[in-house]
């Protein structure tokens, strides 16, 4: 590889991990904004994070097809440009009464918009990055490095969000965060630029026919349970963090253990950080611990974590971010190092032996990341029913499946 090649490879490489963080950054924000418009309606506490996620079901596939007509930087800019808009949107929300069912209609479809960015984000920095890295360990290492900073947009979010709302009131609004919508706005606007000027080697995409490829893909039973796996890890990153905030952050006349969303948004942070933590670790045993003994190990101790917290009393007290909390709390929040390593090793067990089908895999796999917006909401419906913490019971239920795939549904096989 000439000088010049490598140049622009570093380039690339930086600027996907840049899009990598940007992932993250816009869909940690719609927890916290869920907690305001909650507020105004008691089901709606998830459903921004439903249409950010919705978008998935509809773009998996097609954000495929783009990239092999228009190359990964157009595609990438595409998304961009979608974000801008989609961010626009909700601020546009924002400066709405926010008492009108309006408002709220305006916020989601900014929410939908910004799902197909993220959306089209994942499918063309993922194969982008094991491209660059050639495959192999060093691809899966770029990815990992990804994903740490991933990790670390997903941290600082909620910890930003947070902090802008603080108690939360029959008062607050989506215009308390409108300053968050602003530096969301500058950053796309920032991204685009860069990326547009940016020289990045487009490696070669092999034209397929889409729909032979997915009925073939879809031929292995380990594939289509790894699907299905995917759906509920999705589900379960999005869900333990997610309905902690609203554990931690709602009203305590509403069954809020702080009411106070600067507080509740650092704790759920750690979550975050914890997976920042997980995934670095990853990089580095991923070579020596195979995937499946991976996603055994991470599941049981994940059911085990969450059993802990659900049948723990309340009453035994910890302090945690400076403030007295249920001890419980800890042992949700350590579930981060646990599913920081599933995405990868899901994937992988899936795509095993899928040769030709793979890209058609990956689509499929992005398709599945709806569930991310599906079962939190199941789960935040359900809390409105029987509580916060029983609601965690949706989650175990979802990794007892991820133990299953590990032990005996990832092993390859045809239908």
């Amino acid at each position: 590889m000439t000088q010049q090649k490598k140049n622009g490879a570093v380039v690339a490489i930086i600027a996907m991990m840049f899009l990598f963080a940007m992932i993250s950054f816009v869909t940690n924000m719609a927890a916290p904004f869920g907690t305001i418009w909650k507020n105004q309606y008691e089901w709606a506490g998830m459903v921004g994070n439903l249409m950010n996620f919705a978008a998935y079901l509809f773009m998996g596939i097609p954000a495929g097809v783009m990239i092999t007509k228009i190359g990964y930087k157009k595609t990438a800019l595409v998304a961009l440009a979608l974000g801008f808009l989609g961010i626009a949107v909700q601020y546009c929300s924002s400066t709405m009464d926010a008492t009108a069912i309006s408002a709220y209609v305006v916020y989601l479809l900014g929410a939908f918009i910004c799902g197909f960015c993220v959306c089209i984000l994942n499918t063309v920095v993922n194969p982008m990055l094991n491209l660059l890295g050639g495959g192999g360990n060093r691809g899966n290492q770029l990815i990992q490095t990804g994903g740490s900073l991933n990790s670390l947009a997903a941290t600082l979010t909620p910890m930003l969000a947070g902090a802008m709302i603080g108690e939360i009131t029959k008062e607050t609004s989506l215009g308390d965060v409108a300053p968050l919508l602003l530096i969301a706005l500058a950053i796309f606007a920032c991204s685009f630029v860069i990326i547009y000027f940016t020289k990045i080697e487009e490696p070669d995409v092999e034209k397929s026919n889409v729909m032979e490829g997915v009925k073939g893909a879809l031929g292995y039973r380990h594939l289509v349970l790894g699907i299905i796996a995917i759906f509920f890890y999705v589900g379960i990153e999005i869900g333990i963090p997610g309905q902690l905030l609203f554990y931690l952050g709602q009203p305590v006349a509403e069954g809020g253990v702080l009411g106070n969303m600067t507080v509740a948004g650092t704790i759920a942070g750690f979550y975050w950080l914890l997976m920042l933590v997980g995934r670095f670790t990853s990089a580095f045993i991923s070579g020596k611990v195979s995937s499946r003994s991976q996603l055994i190990c991470t599941s049981a101790v994940a059911i085990c974590l969450l059993i802990v917290a659900i049948m723990m009393p309340e009453t035994t007290k910890m302090t945690l971010a400076g403030n007295e909390v249920p001890t419980k709390v800890l042992f949700i929040i350590l579930c981060g190092l646990c599913t920081s390593v599933m995405w990868g090793v899901i994937f992988n067990l899936a795509t095993e032996g899928l040769g030709k089908y793979t890209p058609s895999a990956s689509g499929l796999f992005m398709t599945m990341v709806v569930g991310g917006g599906v079962m939190p909401l199941i789960q935040n419906l359900m809390a409105n029913k029987i509580g916060d913490i029983n609601s965690y019971w949706l989650i175990v239920a979802m990794l007892a499946f991820l133990l299953f795939y590990g032990v005996t549904g990832c092993k390859p096989a045809k239908k």
